[in-house]
C-alpha cells in the first residue's frame, strides 16, 4: 500500500500545477463571462442557465482533462524511460498502474471540485442563497464518477497504444458511452447481424449516459433501480427529466456501477502492462 500511495503522490505532484491552475482560471473566466451574457438575455431563468452552462463546462473540462492525462499517464513513463529506474525496485506493475490511476483521480477529484465550488460562487452572486439547492452536489457526484470510469478506459488505451491513438479510442468511448440509448435504439432498428454488432457493443462500452445530470431538477428520489432508470433514459433524453429521480438510491447504484466497471478495465490494463516488454 505504501508503494501505490507513493505513485499516487508523484503522479498528483506532476500534474497539479500544469492542469489544475490553468484548467480552473480557463473555467472561471469562461463560467463567468457566460453567466453575464446569460444574465442579460435570459428572463426569470439566470439561475437555470447558469447552471446548465456550469455542468456542461465541468463535464467537458473533466472529460478533456482525464483523457488527455490517462492516455499519457504510461507512456510518458516509457518515452521518458523513467519506468527503467522505477520498476526494478520492489514494487509490482500493477501496483505502479494502480498507483499511477488514484494520483490521477485524486488530481481529478479536486479539479471537479474547484469547478463546482466556482460554479457554486457564481450562481450564489447571480441568484442568492436560494440559488444553491441539493441537486449541484448530486450533479457533481455523477460527473466524478463519469470522470473516473473515463480515466480508467484511458488508462486500459495507454497501457499499449500511443498517445495519439488512445486519445481517440478514449474519446471514441465516451461519445458512444454518451449515447448509448441512441445506439441501443438504434440497433433495436436495425436487426439481423448489424443490430447484434450494435448491441454486442452497448454491452461492452461503460453506459455514460447514466451520469449525465441536465440542468432540471434532480433533487428527488427514484424507488426503482440503476436499470429502470436507464429504460426510463431510452429515448436518449437526460434521466432528471423523466421526473426527478435522481436520488440516493440511483446514486448509490450508480457508484457501484462506475467502481465496478472501473476495476474490471483497470484490471486488464494492469494484465496488458505486466505482459508488456519494454526492452
Amino acid at each position: 500500500m505504501r508503494r501505490i500511495l507513493a505513485v499516487a503522490r508523484n503522479t498528483f505532484r506532476e500534474g497539479a500545477c500544469s492542469c489544475v491552475l490553468y484548467s480552473l482560471l480557463f473555467f472561471a473566466l469562461a463560467l463567468i463571462v457566460s453567466a453575464l451574457a446569460l444574465g442579460q438575455l435570459s428572463v426569470h431563468e439566470e439561475r437555470r442557465m447558469i447552471r446548465d452552462v456550469g455542468l456542461f463546462g465541468v463535464d467537458l473540462f473533466g472529460v478533456l482533462v482525464a483523457v488527455f492525462i490517462g492516455v499519457n499517464l504510461l507512456y510518458k513513463e516509457l518515452a521518458l524511460k523513467t519506468v527503467y529506474a522505477i520498476l526494478p525496485k520492489p514494487i509490482a506493475r500493477w501496483e505502479f498502474v494502480l498507483g499511477k490511476w488514484l494520483g490521477m483521480m485524486a488530481l481529478l477529484g479536486l479539479l471537479l471540485a474547484a469547478m463546482g465550488a466556482t460554479l457554486a460562487a457564481t450562481m450564489l452572486v447571480q441568484g442568492g442563497r436560494e440559488a444553491i439547492d441539493g441537486a449541484l452536489p448530486k450533479a457533481l457526484w455523477l460527473l466524478l464518477l463519469n470522470v473516473t470510469v473515463v480515466t480508467s478506459v484511458a488508462t486500459l488505451f495507454s497501457a499499449f497504444s500511443s498517445p495519439f491513438l488512445s486519445g481517440i479510442f478514449a474519446l471514441g468511448v465516451f461519445v458512444v458511452g454518451r449515447t448509448i440509448p441512441d445506439v441501443r435504439a438504434l440497433a433495436e432498428r436495425a436487426g439481423g447481424l448489424p443490430g447484434r454488432a450494435l448491441a454486442a457493443a452497448c454491452a461492452v462500452l461503460p453506459n455514460l449516459h447514466l451520469f449525465y445530470p441536465s440542468g432540471a431538477v434532480i433533487g428527488g428520489d427514484f424507488g426503482g433501480s440503476l436499470a429502470g432508470a436507464v429504460t426510463a433514459s431510452s429515448a436518449a433524453v437526460p434521466v432528471s427529466v423523466h421526473g426527478a429521480f435522481v436520488g440516493a438510491r440511483y446514486l448509490g447504484l450508480a457508484t457501484g456501477y462506475a467502481l465496478g466497471y472501473s476495476a474490471l478495465v483497470l484490471g486488464l490494463a494492469m494484465l496488458i502492462f505486466r505482459r508488456r516488454d519494454f526492452v
